[in-house]
């Protein structure tokens, strides 16, 4: 399918590598100027001059610490008096790993601030243009985990399972203004992310790290791990108007196949 974003401006979370990084990737391929959101600097201008092979939009990148939240505010609130953006994709590393009873009361405020408070800010503040120009385009990247809880996640299952609710709530909200909301679910992704979490996994389970690998991808459909880049054509799909009726959705993704909305 040819996705056209041209005249789009984006504004990617999350983008100095990952899942990020592939969303970042194909909405340049597809025409759209990008604005690369993440904390490591050197990361960030190795993925702006992959971008810079996709055309001339004038790619460029913010640098911003998800984790300390009134730093982030400073940082986006500065970014939005002097941009105005069309695509907003939401992503943001993920809290530390841990059951419920090994992370503490205040570990959940910080996961708070992480995954919600930042989301919900960069939402608001992108809304401003949105709203105005009746087009708008929000995707939350969320986790399948808000269907099903993993034990060893219980910050990012809380959380995150926030997010969802509110994007399914904004959805109806905004949709008169011409501006959709959709939650990606995401199950198993080949990214650095999946890796350290399976290396916990091994280490908590006494067995190899790929034994854990291969038996998450026997979890899986398709008997594999997602890549990326399939990740990025589900996001250059909403984020174009091939998906103007498509808004308040729960999408899961789990190894490259799309399961149901």
């Amino acid at each position: 399918m040819l996705i056209s974003l041209k005249d789009k401006k984006a504004l990617i979370g999350g983008s100095s590598g990952g899942i990020g990084k592939a969303i970042a990737i194909e909405l340049a391929k597809s025409g759209a100027k990008v604005t690369l959101m993440a904390r490591n600097e050197e990361k960030l201008k190795n993925v702006l001059e992959e971008l810079r092979a996709f055309g001339d939009q004038n790619h460029d990148y913010i640098l911003v610490d998800f984790n300390n939240f009134q730093a982030f505010k400073a940082t986006i609130e500065k970014y939005f008096k002097q941009n105005k953006i069309d695509i907003l994709v939401n992503n943001t590393q993920g809290p530390p790993p841990g059951n419920s009873l090994e992370v503490r009361t205040e570990d959940y405020q910080n996961a708070f601030n992480l995954l919600f408070k930042t989301v919900v800010l960069t939402t608001q503040l992108a809304l401003n243009h949105m709203t105005k120009n009746k087009w708008g385009r929000i995707i939350n990247v969320a986790s399948v985990s808000v269907k099903e809880p993993l034990s060893y996640l219980a910050l990012s299952n809380s959380i995150r399972a926030a997010v969802v609710t509110w994007g399914k709530s904004l959805a109806t909200d905004v949709a008169k203004e011409g501006i959709t909301v959709n939650n990606i679910l995401t199950g198993y992704f080949d990214t650095e992310r999946i890796a350290q979490l399976n290396q916990k996994k091994a280490e908590q389970m006494a067995i190899s790290v790929e034994e854990v690998r291969q038996a998450m991808e026997q979890m899986v459909p398709i008997k594999r791990i997602g890549d990326p880049k399939e990740y990025g054509y589900l996001v250059a799909f909403l984020a174009s108007d091939k998906a103007s009726y498509i808004t308040g959705t729960n999408i899961p993704i789990d190894g490259g196949l799309l399961k149901s909305f």
